[in-house]
């Protein structure tokens, strides 16, 4: 289910994010009230994965304070040290060979973007632009051929992920970072 996209706006120094609304289990679809894009503090979220996952990111985890750390830094270590014992705690966590597994989100803070995937490994794209869920190809391709705003982009990306992949839905949720 899903796609979440997210583009650097390298003139405004922030990141537009947007995510879709449908929830897809099997061949069964629903569009959901409940957002897969928000902001936590001073972050911008944007979830794929499991509704139960965006709950936990959503309410009741807690960024830890970022300090003098490099952004980069803290995403790999204390971000995702929290994110960890978030996931434990509200029971989401789960654990196969030995190697913890989590979901795939977007994240964005200030003008840097990036993607905590499954195994909580930290991906920062070289080209400013990244995209998670069952239509990711789509949206990135689309992103790597579009112009225009990136409002504009973002929203024609959910919307060729909508046209091609059976998981992605309207009403789209369209962010940028503060």
């Amino acid at each position: 289910m899903t796609c979440i996209v997210g583009i650097v706006d390298k003139k405004k120094k922030t990141v537009v994010m947007g995510a879709d609304s449908q929830g897809t289990g099997g061949l069964h679809k629903s569009l959901r009230k409940d957002t897969k894009i928000f902001y936590n503090g001073d972050f911008l979220i944007g979830c794929t994965s499991s509704f139960r996952m965006i709950q936990l990111l959503r309410f009741s985890f807690h960024p830890p304070l970022i300090g003098n750390k490099d952004i980069y830094e803290y995403m790999c270590t204390d971000f995702v040290n929290a994110v960890r014992k978030c996931f434990a705690d509200g029971g989401f966590m789960s654990k196969e060979n030995a190697v913890e597994n989590g979901g795939t989100f977007l994240i964005a803070h200030k003008d840097r973007l990036f993607c905590i995937m499954d195994d909580l490994q930290v991906q920062e794209n070289l080209v400013g632009m990244d995209a998670c869920g069952c239509g990711f190809t789509y949206a990135l391709g689309s992103l790597s051929t579009s112009t225009g705003t990136m409002k504009d982009r973002v929203k024609k990306a959910l919307q060729v992920a909508e046209q091609w992949s059976a998981g992605v839905g309207a009403p789209f949720n369209i962010l940028e970072t503060k």
